[in-house]
């Protein structure tokens, strides 16, 4: 069974910075492109950045590019999301996903991790 846990999440100023982090089981990490996902109270879950099998090609949405980073050390089955200049319009609930998107039908989230940026 695909377990994706997520963590470090919190509160955080404009301009702040956060480390999420998100421990994967069950499944062969290495095999899979991962993703992360947020969706904001209100709004539909919006694809923040993917990364590749290998960690070797990473893509970001408008909205995070140049803010954000994505990363992955498949010997330990994690995935990371360095988040920094953090904006108010970053607040959501933050998921780790399996596939290029995590919208696909069978990709899997974990529960979730908040992250609320207000001053």
């Amino acid at each position: 069974e695909v377990q994706l846990v997520e963590s470090g999440g919190g509160l955080v100023q404009p301009g702040g910075s956060l480390r999420l982090s998100c421990a994967a089981s069950g499944f062969t990490f290495g095999n899979y492109d991962m993703s992360w996902v947020r969706q904001a109270p209100g709004k539909g879950p919006e694809w923040v950045s993917h990364i590749s099998r290998s960690g070797g090609s990473a893509y970001y949405a408008d909205s995070v590019k140049g803010r954000f980073a994505i990363s992955r050390d498949n010997a330990k089955n994690m995935l990371y999301l360095q988040m920094n200049i953090l904006k108010p319009e970053d607040t959501a609930v933050y998921y780790c996903a399996t596939g290029r998107t995590g919208l696909a039908e069978d990709d899997a989230w974990g529960q979730g991790t908040q992250v609320t940026v207000s001053s």
